[in-house]
């Protein structure tokens, strides 16, 4: 496939994960705070992360608008033992409330994006894409720039995304067909 040209979602064959699927033992301890997608540099990223998760929003709000519920790093409580997350940047429904704890029901979540780094990949291609998939996420995609590539998880059954589709950065990720219902260019994401 040459840069640019779209790569959709759930076509490709079926096959595990890309290896390092190894629990984060201290995956409970995951720790997230508030911030806008705008805010490049904040503290603990890196610049690479936080310019691919600033295009993801961007892409997302052009499609959805700016009312749409485009969360980056909020706390939502997914099933199973101590499962609080904080994706890189959740969408959730347009109906989408608050729990009696204040926190956002994991049942609003239409689709989530991470990125990865050496310092999260075991967390997010593990113990986050299970959890994701048990909530019945239809919609999971990983952006690597470690690899410079993008990982597109659909049809969660059993604990597990049935579907993966590999998508080099270059290519643009079709997402149409899917809840996004978008195309997300990758030839600006940069790479670590």
């Amino acid at each position: 496939m040459g840069p640019g040209r779209p790569v959709r979602a759930g076509v490709a064959a079926r096959r595990p994960g890309p290896g390092r699927t190894a629990p984060c033992p201290a995956h409970r301890a995951y720790r997230c705070t508030a911030r806008s997608h705008a805010s490049v540099g904040a503290t603990g990223r890196s610049a690479t992360m936080t310019v691919v998760e600033d295009r993801i929003a961007m892409a997302v709000e052009a499609r959805f608008g700016k009312d749409a519920k485009v969360f980056s790093d909020v706390r939502i409580d997914f099933p199973g033992h101590e499962n609080g997350f904080c994706p890189d940047v959740a969408v959730l429904g347009a109906d989408a409330e608050k729990d009696a704890r204040g926190r956002w029901r994991h049942t609003d979540v239409r689709f989530v994006f991470e990125v990865i780094s050496e310092g999260t990949a075991a967390n997010d291609y593990g113990p986050k894409k299970a959890a994701y998939a048990t909530a019945g996420i239809p919609l999971y995609v990983i952006a690597d720039p470690c690899l410079g590539r993008c990982f597109v998880y659909t049809d969660p059954k059993n604990g597990d995304h049935v579907t993966r589709t590999r998508v080099d950065f270059g290519d643009d990720i079709d997402l149409t067909g899917t809840v996004a219902d978008l195309t997300l260019p990758t030839d600006r994401f940069p790479r670590d």
